[in-house]
């Protein structure tokens, strides 16, 4: 007979007197010795009341519940501890009427070195798949704040024989969430700024490749598109091999485990975080006024040391030019559609003052340049946009291609996206645009599958320019009026059918008969 090991034999702990906020009284908090006062004050805010607080019982609790085996609870403290992952907020306080999550530090997987560590990564990110599905089906009873509720206004309908009435015609609940964290730091690690074109294509390949690890089980149609650029070595080959893994067709989808970027929480305090979500870093100290760890990685990046940067601060130079709110609106635009969910949208700068263009003169937009790729679905029909961005982050460039629709339908989307994109390099404001294209009403329309931006579009390009709209104008449209495909006939007719007698043969009496 073996006798398992605990996972958390070995490790070296402390403790520390911590408090969730300055006017609480001090607590003690067992956690480990290379952690910092600001994890101990995290744990402090996550566990209410004055009890002491032992990190290894807290996190057995949560443990017990993800992980069906003792290999998988090693593998769970073995993240934690290194800092890689940690359950939501929810997850600590055993909260599990909600679909549980995981926060996903992504500089914890960045090497002195050695870069990137993509393989690691989409071995923690598959490990955490793995538990949250497991989780959600033994916790399934709890969850009771995911029942679907029936539309009260819609009609009663009894099933067919052809259609029965099944649970499978249910959408499927959400197995859990998966959020990432420090992206700023992670950037730093590798040696990019947060705001350069490297950074945001770095940002969008490893948000892809959390997207693709979640999604594999679940069938081809549910995978993002794939960035065009990945910067990082090696991440274009892991992304290949999981793209290849993931679009396997599928008879059993496996449950939905969904992608986005973490809010501010104490969770982000645990794992060290620098920012939150895709924040950037806004400050090159630590709390205690040390050099924080992203700051010494960037100047290391540049060649400098603490001492040669602090000689060419005193003589005037911009060492390390700090990312602002254009820079976090930037990145926030880049990677919309390579996760589920995206967070609140930051705030945007005041909108700069439109140059006055001369008469005929073409403001064309320059070889490399921002923008994002969305890919949606308006009732069941695909679209592809694609935008491209000046250097003040205003629309330049507008591609639209519809996928499985006739040539000519395709040829008229890009012909139109085109002449729209001729516009606005002439200056036409994308106001009139939005004014004119918004709620246009034609097929195909229907319910909107891939962005959150609308729920319900009665055109493709109703959806286009209220997506446009949501994004460069800072202003979010509501739906317009659902259209019922099964609508009454038109009360006129021609009904009248000629007689035989007062009708030549093979002509017919015009006429408009009003049915009542």
């Amino acid at each position: 007979m073996t006798t398992a090991t605990h996972p958390w034999n070995g490790v070296l702990m402390s403790t520390l007197d911590a408090a969730a906020d300055p006017d609480a009284p001090l607590r003690p908090v067992t956690l480990p010795a290379e952690w910092d006062t600001e994890a101990a004050a995290a744990l402090a805010q996550l566990v209410p009341g004055d009890d002491p607080i032992d990190l290894p019982t807290l996190a057995d609790g949560w443990t017990r519940v993800f992980a069906p085996d003792g290999a998988t609870a090693r593998s769970l403290v073995w993240l934690l501890l290194t800092r890689q992952a940690a359950p939501t907020e929810a997850v600590w306080r055993s909260a599990f009427d909600r679909p549980p999550g995981f926060i996903i530090n992504l500089a914890a997987f960045v090497s002195p070195g050695e870069g990137f560590a993509a393989r690691t990564f989409v071995a923690a990110l598959r490990l955490v798949c793995s538990v949250l599905r497991h989780t959600a089906e033994s916790t399934a009873s709890l969850r009771n704040g995911e029942l679907p509720l029936p539309d009260l206004f819609a009609p009663a309908t009894a099933p067919t024989a052809s259609q029965p009435a099944t649970a499978a015609d249910a959408p499927p609940l959400v197995a859990g969430d998966i959020l990432l964290t420090n992206l700023d730091a992670c950037l730093a690690g590798v040696g990019l700024d947060y705001d350069s074109e490297d950074g945001r294509a770095a940002a969008c390949a490893i948000a892809a490749l959390a997207t693709l690890t979640a999604h594999a089980g679940r069938g081809p149609e549910t995978l993002p598109l794939p960035p065009v650029r990945t910067v990082l070595p090696g991440l274009g080959e892991t992304l290949r091999a999981v793209w290849a893994e993931a679009a396997v067709e599928t008879d059993t989808p496996l449950a939905p485990v969904e992608t986005g970027f973490s809010a501010s929480n104490p969770v982000d305090g645990i794992l060290g975080a620098e920012a939150c979500g895709l924040a950037p870093v806004f400050s090159m100290l630590r709390p205690d006024g040390r050099l924080a760890t992203s700051t010494r990685q960037r100047l290391e990046a540049r060649g400098f040391t603490t001492e040669t940067a602090l000689a060419a601060a005193l003589a005037g130079e911009t060492v390390l030019p700090l990312p602002g709110a254009g820079a976090h609106l930037a990145m926030y635009r880049a990677l919309t559609g390579f996760v589920d969910r995206m967070p609140a949208r930051p705030e945007a700068l005041p909108a700069p003052a439109r140059q006055k263009l001369e008469r005929g003169a073409r403001r064309a937009l320059s070889a490399r340049h921002g923008g994002f790729t969305q890919k949606t679905s308006i009732g069941g029909h695909r679209l592809f946009m694609r935008t491209g961005e000046y250097e003040d982050g205003t629309l330049g460039e507008l591609s639209l291609s519809p996928t499985r629709e006739s040539s000519m339908v395709r040829g008229l989307m890009e012909s139109f996206s085109e002449a729209v994109s001729i516009g606005l390099q002439y200056g036409a404001p994308l106001d009139a645009f939005v004014d004119n294209f918004a709620y246009s009403c034609f097929g195909p329309a229907g319910t909107v599958e891939g962005d959150p931006v609308a729920s319900y579009a009665t055109s493709m390009l109703d959806y286009v320019f209220r997506a446009l709209s949501d994004t460069y104008l800072g202003k979010r449209l509501p739906d317009g009026p659902h259209q019922d495909s099964q609508a009454e006939p038109d009360p006129l007719l021609p009904l009248d059918l000629p007689g035989e007698d007062d009708t030549p043969s093979g002509q017919r009496k015009r006429g408009l008969r009003l049915v009542c």
